[in-house]
């Protein structure tokens, strides 16, 4: 193994048992706020698996994201329900809804594709938001949590390790993907399409199969997301939610799970920063103008994104 795969392995590693070792030490504010970035993590991996190891921009995926919310909520009624069943049921309703989304709009291409994936966003964000199945604009309530035994997400510790497991199990399977023949098939279908169906790949199911994967992982997210707030609204699936997880992506870097990572943590600290009264004063009411310019700023210096700057202030790099 070389120093540079050594590197991409460990650091990883590294990371996730820091995380885990300092969890216990955290207050409630950094601890909330590291469980917040990992989920969202976990949602930029799931699109990285379509964008920079697929070449599929999509506008719509948070209505897989939306999904797996809504779904945990609802399975769990006013009882709770069992975390064993409760997962599946949201990963597999949003990888299901994927499936239908993804056997209609892989039939097009480019812009078209984009927002077609909108389309079927917007679709998704109306039937909760215009009907009482998900209660309407307001949204609807998880009263307990999910639980098995010991595993009950109504503790704060129990909820920190289990999404810190679920992030370190979603960047360790697109690593193995990467690895594999089938993400080197993905590989080869983002850089040129044409020449992978004429060498007799099957173009439509590898794109296929990549999306309902993404959109399962999104739902876990989702089950997450809902474990942790308790609530959820139509506007988890939300536009301008798909356009948030984009950037995140493009901002840490396309084409590197390290890269989607670093754009979640780097999205949302900048959020949270530029929101705060404390820090920006009269300009935190304005902080959707300050970190659009502040993104604006990072792409026009950074075209390969975070992890490029990374790469460049690393030794190598330098040299």
């Amino acid at each position: 193994m070389t120093a540079m795969k050594k590197g991409a392995f460990l650091l990883p590693v590294a990371c996730a048992v820091a995380i885990g070792v300092a969890g216990p030490f955290m207050g409630n504010y950094a601890s909330d706020f590291i469980v917040k970035v990992m989920i969202l993590s976990i949602f930029a991996l799931s699109l990285e698996l379509l964008v920079g190891m697929t070449g599929l921009v999509s506008l719509g995926h948070a209505a897989f994201y939306g999904i797996g919310a809504y779904v945990t909520v609802l399975a769990s009624g006013n009882e709770g329900g069992n975390f064993a069943l409760l997962l599946p049921a949201a990963m597999g309703a949003a990888g299901l809804y994927a499936l239908f989304v993804g056997a209609l709009s892989l039939r097009t291409r480019g812009v078209y594709f984009i927002m077609v994936t909108l389309a079927f966003a917007q679709m998704a964000f109306f039937v909760f938001h215009d009907t009482k199945v998900g209660g309407g604009s307001d949204g609807i309530y998880m009263y307990v949590r999910p639980a098995i035994g010991a595993l009950d997400m109504e503790n704060r510790t129990v909820l920190f390790y289990v999404v810190l497991g679920s992030l370190v199990f979603t960047y360790a399977l697109l690593a193995l993907i990467r690895r594999s023949r089938f993400g080197a098939a993905l590989a080869g279908i983002r850089v040129n399409e044409q020449r992978m169906r004429a060498a007799g790949f099957a173009v439509y199911g590898y794109k296929l199969a990549a999306f309902v994967l993404a959109g399962a992982l999104a739902g876990l997210a989702g089950f997450l997301l809902a474990s942790r707030d308790g609530v959820v609204n139509p506007e988890l699936m939300a536009w301008h939610n798909s356009g948030e997880v984009l950037l995140m992506v493009i901002l840490g870097g396309l084409g590197h799970l390290r890269g989607a990572v670093i754009g979640a943590v780097a999205f949302t600290l900048l959020k949270e920063i530029f929101s705060t009264h404390a820090v920006m004063g009269p300009l935190a009411d304005h902080w959707q103008l300050t970190l659009g310019l502040t993104i604006i700023v990072f792409v026009a210096l950074l075209p390969k994104g975070l992890i490029g700057l990374v790469q460049r202030l690393s030794p190598k790099g330098a040299a």
